[in-house]
C-alpha cells in the first residue's frame, strides 16, 4: 500500500532554536532595514525561505567527509575527490572549482564574451545577467510562450524556445559566442526543461559550431522531473538522467550551494582545453589555485558526498513532493501560483493576486513585506525590483511578479510548511489591504540586495494589524 504521508527521508541529530516575534516587532525591523528583507537579521526570521542556496541541513555523511579535508595549497587529495564526483555526473573534461556559483560565471563570462555580445537563455537569472551585462553582453531570456503564463499546466515550462533560439543565432552572425539553459528554470517559477528540448538546443548549437552550457545548479530536481513526465525516463536512474544531460553540453556552471547540497562551493566544467586555460588563469588571479578556487579542502569533500546524496531517489522524491505538498494547500484555497508546482519552490504570481497594486509600485516586492509581517516568513521578489531595470538606465516593468518561497534541503519538517501554509492563506484573505512600495535608494547593479524603500501609502497593509 502507497501511504500519503510526507516523511522526512532522514533523523533529526542536531537542533537549532528559532525566535518568535512579535508584530510591532517585525514591523520595526522591516523599517529598520529599509523594507528590504534581504537586510533583515537572520534572527528575526521565524522560517526563512529567502533562498535554498547555502542553507540547507549537512549530512552526518558529509560533516565525516569535512574531517578528512586535505588543506594542501595544491593538488590536494579532497580536489581529486571532488573532481571525480563532479566528472562522474558530468563527464566534462576540466573542473574547476569556484567559492561560489556566481564567480564561475564570472570567470567564464569574462574569458568568452566580449561587448555586444549575445548569450541566449531559457532564462537568466540575477547574477548570472548581472556577470554577462558587466561585460557590456546582452542576456537574452527566449523561454517558450508557456513560461510566461503562472496559471498555465506544462509539463516542462523551462524549455528554452529553439525556433527562437536558431533565429537569434542565424540573424546575429559572430555575436553568440555560447548559448545557456538554466535547470530548473529558477526565474520561471522553478520549472523543469526536458530532455528533448536540450537535446534539441544541442543540435542547434552544433549545427551552428557554438559551445552550449547548463547553469546546472539544480540539476539533479531537472532529472527527477524527466524521470516523472517524461516518456522514455521513468525506469531510469537520476544519475543516469542526469548523465545524459550532461553529454548534450560543452560545460556548465554550477553552484554547489543547491544541489550539491553544500553550505559553500561551486564549479566551472567544461571541455574546451584553451577556454579551459583561460579560465584557470582567471581563477589564480582572483580565486586561488586550480585545484582549490577559494575553498577550504572540508569544502571540497562536503560537496563530493553532497553530489553523491542529491541524486538519491529517496531524497529527490521527498524534496519534490515537499514543494508540491505545499502547492496544493495554495491551488485549493484559490491562491495564484506558478503551476506545476517546481523542485525547490512556491512562485506566487503577485500580479495575479493583488492587481490594485500597479507594477510601478512593485506588486510582488509588497507581497514579499506583508508575508513577513503577518507571519516572520523570509521569501525573495522575483520581479520589477529584481529585473526591471535595463542596462541603459530605463525602468521596465518584468514579464511576471513573482513572490518566491525556497525551500533549504533538508532543513524544515511538515509542520513548518503547514504553518507557511496558514500564513499563507491568512494574507491571501487580507490581499485589498496591501499597498505598494517606492524606492528610497537604488544601486545601479543587482539593486534587490541593497535597495531601501518606503510605503507608497502609508503602511505596507492599510488598516489591518496582524
Amino acid at each position: 500500500m502507497q501511504f500519503k504521508t510526507i516523511i522526512e527521508p532522514f533523523r533529526i541529530k542536531t537542533v537549532e532554536p528559532i525566535r518568535r516575534t512579535t508584530h510591532a516587532e517585525r514591523e520595526t525591523a522591516l523599517k529598520e532595514a529599509g523594507y528590504n528583507l534581504f537586510l533583515l537579521k537572520a534572527e528575526d526570521v521565524l522560517i526563512d525561505l529567502l533562498t535554498d542556496s547555502g542553507t540547507g541541513a549537512m549530512s552526518s555523511a558529509q560533516w565525516a567527509g569535512m574531517m578528512q579535508g586535505d588543506e594542501s595549497y595544491a593538488g590536494a587529495r579532497s580536489f581529486y575527490r571532488f573532481e571525480t564526483a563532479v566528472q562522474e555526473i558530468t563527464n566534462l573534461k576540466h573542473i574547476i572549482p569556484t567559492h561560489q556559483g556566481r564567480a564561475a560565471e564570472r570567470i567564464l563570462f569574462g574569458a568568452a564574451l566580449k561587448p555586444g555580445d549575445i548569450v541566449p537563455n531559457n532564462t537568466h537569472f540575477d547574477t548570472t545577467r548581472a556577470n554577462i551585462e558587466y561585460r557590456a553582453a546582452a542576456a537574452l531570456d527566449i523561454p517558450i510562450p508557456e513560461g510566461r503564463q503562472p496559471e498555465l499546466l506544462h509539463p516542462f515550462k523551462g524549455n528554452i524556445d529553439l525556433e527562437a533560439l536558431e533565429k537569434i543565432i542565424v540573424e546575429n552572425p559572430g555575436k553568440v559566442p555560447l548559448v545557456m539553459i538554466t535547470v530548473t528554470n529558477n526565474s520561471g517559477g522553478g520549472q523543469p526543461v526536458s530532455m528533448a528540448n536540450i537535446r534539441g538546443a544541442s543540435e542547434i548549437c552544433r549545427r551552428h559550431n557554438i559551445p552550449l552550457f547548463l547553469d546546472a545548479c539544480r540539476f539533479a530536481e531537472n532529472a527527477w522531473f524527466i524521470k516523472m513526465r517524461e516518456h522514455g525516463y521513468a525506469d531510469k536512474t537520476p544519475l543516469e538522467i542526469a548523465q545524459e544531460m550532461f553529454s548534450y553540453v560543452d560545460g556548465c556552471t554550477m553552484s554547489a550551494k543547491k544541489d550539491g547540497m553544500a553550505n559553500i562551493g561551486g564549479f566551472l566544467a567544461l571541455n574546451d582545453d584553451t577556454l579551459a586555460q583561460q579560465c584557470k588563469n582567471m581563477l589564480i588571479l582572483t580565486e586561488g589555485f586550480p585545484t582549490y578556487g577559494g575553498l577550504a579542502g572540508y569544502d571540497l569533500e562536503a560537496i563530493a558526498v553532497g553530489l553523491h546524496e542529491v541524486v538519491q531517489e529517496d531524497y529527490l522524491r521527498y524534496r519534490i513532493r515537499s514543494v508540491g505538498y505545499l502547492g496544493d494547500k495554495l491551488i485549493d484555497a484559490g491562491v495564484p501560483i506558478v503551476q506545476p508546482t517546481g523542485g525547490h519552490a512556491i512562485y506566487i504570481d503577485a500580479k495575479t493576486m493583488l492587481p490594485h497594486i500597479p507594477q510601478s509600485e512593485y506588486p510582488a516586492w509588497a507581497l514579499s513585506l506583508a508575508l513577513y509581517l503577518a507571519g516572520g516568513i523570509r521569501s525573495v521578489e522575483i520581479g520589477s525590483v529584481m529585473f526591471g531595470l535595463q542596462p541603459d538606465g530605463s525602468e521596465k516593468p518584468a514579464a511576471m511578479e513573482l513572490v518566491r518561497l525556497a525551500f533549504p534541503r533538508r532543513m524544515y519538517t511538515q509542520s513548518h510548511v503547514d504553518y507557511l501554509a496558514e500564513v499563507l492563506l491568512y494574507v491571501n484573505e487580507i490581499k485589498e489591504q496591501i499597498r505598494g512600495v517606492k524606492f528610497t535608494e537604488s544601486p545601479p547593479v543587482l539593486r534587490h540586495f541593497t535597495a531601501k524603500f518606503a510605503p507608497a501609502h502609508g503602511e505596507i497593509i492599510i488598516a489591518q494589524r496582524i
